[in-house]
């Protein structure tokens, strides 16, 4: 190695340890890192950590031997202004050749010898390889360490603040569901995650233990507005009964309207729900439940108004439209008499045969309007030589 090359491999070599140095400075004040040096692991974790903070002790072992070498080879050329030919063979063997001793680490006695234990050489890159695969190997487990308590942990957190506020709602409500087991669970589970994020994954339970809690917190949410708006609440749904009971007045008037004029199955009769649910609401007000029950039998209430009213008035329409249904047919077959002219078959017997049959059943009351509409579409293939 020429003294420009020496002088060159060991500016880089100096560049590089001070490099290593700053990864090493900026592994040891990494989060997890940190929470990781004084935690109680236990499991694949415990297993995982125990071979990385091996891998670490070499590294920091390798490290060691790699500044010495170092610091040997700045003192032989601040040694001299000049280097000499001693001194430049000297300091090439130190940054080309086999200069980095990794002795042996000391073994427990029954994996001990009596011979002597021979130390490791290696070179600078050598050294510098086996360092970087012992620092992958430790922040290899550091990221997928970091991974789950990242997503885990925060997601615990929001449990815990969502039991925080359950308890806190269950005060003011002064009732409360008894969440003791989910409470042990969720501290188990942050256990779990907190001393083996590597073993087996949480994040199932933990969905479902999330849901519950937001399930139960929006049941208490619901109980305590429910307490403060019931009276408005009641005024309200009264109005709906009054509604329903209009609907369905209408739709008594439209089934007595059309059962003369069309023949109607006994399903199409109009229910007559108000006074039941006028009932239902009665037993609510006399009731002892707590508002937890009494908001979801509330909530049940008003939806099953606004239900009969909405079924009561789709009745009274679809039985004013089958009137309609019945003029539309009257209507097509005047058409159809009105083409059967124009083509001469007028007097034809079997198409005015169909037709009498049609007319008949659509101007008898109460009108079939299934076999209406069937003897309108027979005279009307009837007339189109058996198209429609």
């Amino acid at each position: 190695m020429s003294r420009e090359g020496a002088e060159h491999a060991l500016r880089a070599r100096a560049d590089e340890r001070d490099r290593i140095s700053g990864d090493l400075l900026d592994l040891e004040s990494h989060t997890t890192y940190q929470l990781l040096k004084g935690a109680s692991l236990r499991g694949a974790t415990e297993r995982r950590w125990a071979a990385a903070q091996g891998a670490l002790a070499t590294l920091w072992r390798l490290n060691d031997a790699y500044r010495a070498v170092l610091r040997a080879a700045e003192q032989i050329r601040d040694a001299r202004p000049r280097l000499g030919a001693e001194q430049l063979a000297e300091l090439t063997g130190l940054l080309a050749g086999s200069s980095v001793v990794l002795r042996s680490a000391a073994k427990p006695v029954e994996q001990r010898s009596l011979l002597p234990q021979a130390d490791e050489r290696l070179t600078l890159d050598e050294t510098v390889a086996r360092m970087d695969a012992a620092f992958r190997e430790v922040t290899s487990a550091l990221n997928d360490i970091d991974a789950v308590w990242n997503v885990l942990l925060p997601r615990l957190d929001g449990a815990d603040a969502d039991l925080r506020k359950i308890h806190e709602l269950e005060h003011d409500l002064d009732e409360g569901v008894d969440l003791s087991a989910q409470e042990t669970e969720l501290k188990r589970m942050r256990a779990a995650v907190l001393e083996d994020p590597l073993g087996p994954p949480a994040g199932p339970d933990l969905d479902r233990l999330v849901r519950l809690l937001a399930s139960s917190r929006a049941e208490l949410d619901q109980a305590i507005t429910v307490k403060a708006e019931y009276a408005g609440r009641r005024e309200n749904l009264l109005a709906a009964l009054d509604g329903v009971r209009a609907a369905e007045s209408e739709a008594r008037l439209a089934h007595g309207a059309v059962v003369v004029k069309i023949a109607l199955p006994p399903q199409a009769r109009p229910r007559d729900r108000a006074d039941a649910l006028a009932g239902e609401l009665d037993a609510l007000d006399a009731s002892a439940d707590t508002w937890l029950l009494r908001a979801k039998r509330l909530t049940a209430l008003e939806n099953d108004a606004r239900q009969a009213a909405e079924q009561a008035q789709a009745m009274a329409k679809a039985l004013y439209g089958l009137v309609g249904r019945r003029d539309e047919l009257r209507g097509r077959l005047g058409a159809c008499q009105v083409m059967a002219v124009r083509k001469g078959m007028a007097e034809d017997p079997t198409a005015g045969e169909l037709y009498e049959r049609a007319r008949t059943l659509l101007w008898s009351a109460p009108c079939d309007l299934t076999k209406a509409a069937t003897a309108v579409e027979d005279y009307q293939r009837a007339i189109h030589g058996g198209r429609r």
